[in-house]
């Protein structure tokens, strides 16, 4: 109860400081409540959606590559582990036994959804962190095994929900916590025709969209709010110069929200938009440069230059 609390007034806190900026935001990280969880799954299958698929053959096709320069043992620690499709998957592949692997994500559902799916292919050394990215890393290091690799999973792309400063930081925070002979996978969506971007973002059975205004309905539900969900639309256009898909709900028509539980209200203008995600995308010699500036010491790259999508060994040398 005490956890849940904490979590709720968080929520409200950065609600009420989001929604009353110009342009009004919303944290992406918080489409992840159960069903927004659930929804996302749905999207990972649908066919203009390809990060999932490709990455997740990628993982199976390279699983032994990724693991083979490094030393034994090999303990694993994903964030935002979401399903754990991707961990089961690359462990099955990898032909090895990891000392421990450890899962971090803010979705309580997903955590249970991926130690089962361990649980399912004989993996019982699971320890499970409810919290975001860096706290969780934090409690991740400090059970880590004494002896051998510890390797950071960091996959899905989800690093383009980070501005390019956020990132940086991101990845500079995980090198920091790792020592010599660690390592970091990363998984990153590339720059891609515009019209393929849109698609994997606006799909035509708006999978997409229900997932955004869920958003909503869970600041109606757990917050008190009055937003009425039919008078939303759901916009994703892609920005050239930043490099980024930017995801919006967009206010039909003028009206009044009133959030108690976040203490605020305000009038939202017709085609007045909220700003709930962005996805930047990157170039592959990019994402090695931004590894070497967060001081890691070089690694590997993985591409499939028909989807556009890379995933990177980041090294950690002495």
């Amino acid at each position: 109860m005490r956890e849940e609390l904490v979590t709720t007034t968080a929520f409200a806190t950065e609600i009420a400081e989001t929604l009353c900026r110009k342009p009004r935001q919303i944290p992406s990280k918080y489409l992840y409540d159960e069903l927004g969880s659930a929804l996302f799954e749905a999207i990972c299958r649908l066919p203009w959606y390809r990060i999932t698929r490709v990455e997740t053959a990628m993982l199976v096709r390279h699983a032994r590559d990724i693991f083979r320069p490094l030393g034994r043992p090999v303990a694993l620690a994903e964030l935002g582990c979401g399903s754990g499709e991707k961990i089961a998957l690359l462990v099955g592949a990898a032909g090895e036994q990891f000392s421990l692997i450890q899962l971090i994500d803010i979705s309580q559902a997903a955590l249970a959804m991926a130690t089962y799916r361990l649980q399912a292919i004989g993996v019982h050394a699971v320890v499970t962190h409810h919290f975001a990215y860096e706290d969780g890393l934090m409690r991740a290091v400090e059970q880590r095994p004494r002896d051998g690799a510890l390797v950071v999973l960091f996959l899905g792309s989800n690093i383009g929900n980070f501005t390019p400063a956020a990132a940086r930081d991101l990845l500079s925070h995980i090198r920091r916590s790792l020592r010599p002979g660690d390592a970091l996978l990363l998984g990153t969506d590339l720059v891609k025709p515009e019209p393929e971007l849109l698609l994997a973002y606006d799909d035509p059975l708006e999978v997409t969209a229900a997932f955004n205004r869920n958003l909503l309905r869970r600041i109606n539900d757990e917050l008190g709010g009055n937003f009425d969900l039919e008078a939303f639309t759901h916009r994703a256009t892609w920005n050239a110069g930043d490099r980024r898909v930017e995801v919006h709900l967009v206010s039909a028509r003028a009206q009044r929200v009133v959030i108690p539980g976040a203490q605020i209200e305000f009038e939202l203008e017709a085609g007045e938009p909220i700003w709930t995600e962005s996805s930047h995308k990157y170039e592959r010699d990019q994402v090695l440069a931004e590894g070497l500036v967060a001081g890691f010491s070089g690694g590997e790259q993985w591409v499939d230059q028909g989807a556009k999508f890379a995933l990177t060994r980041f090294n950690v040398g002495d």
